[in-house]
This record gives structure tokens, sequence and C-alpha cells, in this order.
């Protein structure tokens, strides 16, 4: 089968969004479907390229930074898409698209669909209903509202990343939505192979942005100045600078390091030198960083939200608190660092757990959603 899939960030840009997308598509790949994607370009990279058998097109799309996706970027990559988009479809003759994001991809699959008949599916992140984080879509959702019940409506299939982000959508568009969680290729399981760090090593990795609320980690781990741990802040974004500040008037730069952006091979390096995953988010829908933390045997303590309860079993793996709660996001984490013990069962018990997201499981479910909607042609 023939896959066009349409994405507005792909690795190295974006998120854990476009790492979905990329795994997707390189599992597709791995079971002999032909892929091509259509993602944003940026400085630095090839416009047509190769991603371990992905076909790979890079439209420019006003793109500035690989983590930052605004407005501008989003209408850029749909004005630029239009035309790559059609160019594609007349050459690779697609039977099936997989769009990412009802927007602002979904916009394009929706308008290459009317055009042309090819089918489209449509994978929901969370950051595409909405809502889903309302401090970085509600000021631009107000005026494109109107025209997304369509993008919904006439998809061949759409499918969500978590009952959280489906039950949300449903309250907007009332279409059949199945949900397929976020997956990935998880490694033999050895749990003897883990080893407690000394210090121990609290690991974030994304965005530097309001949604994941990375100013709090440091009031978190003021709480816990007593104990010995590290923190390894990997990322970038417009908080940086704050959250730089924000440790330095709390005394604690010699806790910490930020060494920037991490591209996914830096990102699985950290994970693997880590006990504990911290992740105060606001909004989520199944975050990657958190199945990557699974798979490398971390202990999790994270906001309950969105799809991440999916991911920890609490008092066992990790721990769950309201968004903003520093005290309890600290009493959690005093309780893996002052004991050695429960730290190791917690980190056995994620990998455990990991088993739930095999990437094979997930791809079995995009494959059948996705050659059905090519047969609705």
């Amino acid at each position: 089968m023939r896959i066009l899939v349409l994405i507005h960030e792909y690795p190295p840009i974006g998120g854990g969004g476009g790492r979905v997308a990329q795994d997707v598509a390189r599992g597709l790949v791995k079971r002999g479907h032909e892929v091509h994607v259509l993602a944003p370009h940026i400085n630095g990279l090839k416009k047509q390229d190769f991603d371990e058998g992905v076909s790979l097109t890079r439209i420019p799309s006003l793109r500035r930074t690989p983590f930052v996706g605004d407005l501008l970027a989003m209408s850029g990559y749909l004005i630029a898409g239009f035309w790559a988009g059609l160019i594609l479809l007349w050459r690779f003759k697609p039977e099936v698209i997989h769009v990412h994001f009802a927007v602002p991809a979904g916009a394009l699959a929706w308008i290459l669909s009317k055009l042309t008949g090819v089918p489209y599916v449509l994978t929901s992140h969370l950051g595409d209903v909405p809502g889903g984080v309302p401090e970085k879509t509600d000021r631009w959702f107000k005026w494109i509202r109107p025209f997304t019940p369509r993008i919904w409506r006439d998809a061949a299939a759409v499918t969500a990343v978590s009952d959280f982000t489906r039950r949300l959508a449903l309250l907007h568009y009332p279409v059949d939505m199945r949900v397929i969680p976020n997956g990935i290729e998880m490694p033999p399981p050895h749990p003897a192979r883990i080893r407690l760090n000394s210090p121990p090593k609290i690991l974030f990795a994304g965005r530097l942005v309001q949604q994941k609320d990375p100013l709090l980690i440091p009031e978190i781990l003021h709480e816990l100045k007593q104990l010995n741990w590290q923190c390894i802040v990997l990322g970038d974004g417009p908080l940086r600078d704050g959250l730089v500040q924000r440790i330095e008037t709390l005394g604690l730069q010699e806790r910490f390091m930020i060494p920037g952006w991490g591209l996914p091979k830096e990102v699985h390096r950290c994970l693997q030198e880590s006990d504990i995953l911290l992740l105060p988010s606001r909004a989520e829908g199944i975050p990657m960083v958190g199945l990557h933390a699974l798979a490398a045997g971390l202990a999790i303590v994270a906001s309950d939200v969105g799809g991440v309860s999916n991911l920890i079993d609490s008092g066992r793996n990790g721990f769950l608190h309201q968004p903003g709660d520093v005290r309890s996001f600290a009493e959690s984490l005093k309780k893996l660092l002052s004991n050695p013990a429960f730290l190791l069962s917690a980190r056995k018990a994620s990998l455990e757990i990991s088993r739930r997201f095999e990437l094979d499981r997930i791809l079995d479910a995009y494959e059948e959603v996705l050659v059905e909607a090519s047969q609705k042609r």
C-alpha cells in the first residue's frame, strides 16, 4: 500500500507528535508499505531525503526553529503543502493519506482529498483539539474553529492517541473515533540491567513552554535541596531564560544541567543515564518521552493530565499529581530519592509496564485502519 503522510513537524523538527509519525512511518515501511512524508524544512536539512526507508520531502514553511511551531509556520506549511501535495499525489499515487493533527495538516489533507478523491485518516494528538492545550491553541482556534468540523467529519477514519484526547474531541466533533495509543520499539526485557546512579539523576525532556511547565521544576527540587540529586533539563524554548534565572535565584545551579535541544540520540542517552522522569505538564496526550522513560526503566513523577495516567501505576512505578502542586511533587520525589530499594523497584516496574505499548501492537491497529480507509475511494 502507498501512504502519503502529512505532518507539520517531523524529527528533528517538533516534539512528541513528530516522533509518533516517524515511528509509525518507519514501522509501516518495514511491513512492506511505501510511505512518503511531506514535512517542513529548516536550514541544515535536505529537502529530499530518506529516513530508514521512508521517502521524505521537506517544504519551506517559514519555520525558524525546530522546537517552535507558531501560527505563521503552520500557515506556511499549509500554503506550500498544497502545491507539493498535488505533485506528490500525481507522482506517488498514494492509496490513502495519513494526516497527523487536524490543524494545520488536516486542512491540507481535506483539500487534497476533495480535489483528488484520495481518502485520509486523521490522527489527533490533543494539541489540535479546542481546549487541549489552551495556552498554545486557544488564541487562534477562535478564528479557525468554524472551518474545522469538516476536517473531522470527512475523514475516512479518525484516531486519537488517548482516551482523554478522544473524549475532549468528541465534545466538539461527534464522529466515530478509535483510540490508538502511541507506542515505541521495546528493547528485550532485562530488569537486572538497571543500576541506580549516585547521586540519583532526575530528567526532564521536552519543549520549554508553558504547556510543559518547566519553571515548576526548580521550585519542586528546592524543597529537596537537603537530599542528594542531579537534574538534567533537556530541551529549549521561550522559557529557557526564565528557568535559568529561577535556578540561579534558588542557588541550585550546581545541581542542574541544561544542555539545550536534544536530538533523538541525545534524548535516548539521557534516558539511559537517568533514574526518574519528572513531567509537570499542564496538558498531554500520551507523551512520547513518558513511553521512552518506561522502556528505559525510569520511575515517573508526573501531572495527572491527559493520557499520562496510562503510563503510571501510582505507588508502583511512580506517582501522579495535580498540575502545579509543588509540595505533592516534592513529597513523591522524596520517597524515591530517600529509598534506593523503592527507586530500584519502581524502575523495574516501569520496564514491565512498558510492554503495554509495544510498537508492533500499535502498527497492527494503524495498518488495519489505513487499509480499510484506502478501500473507501
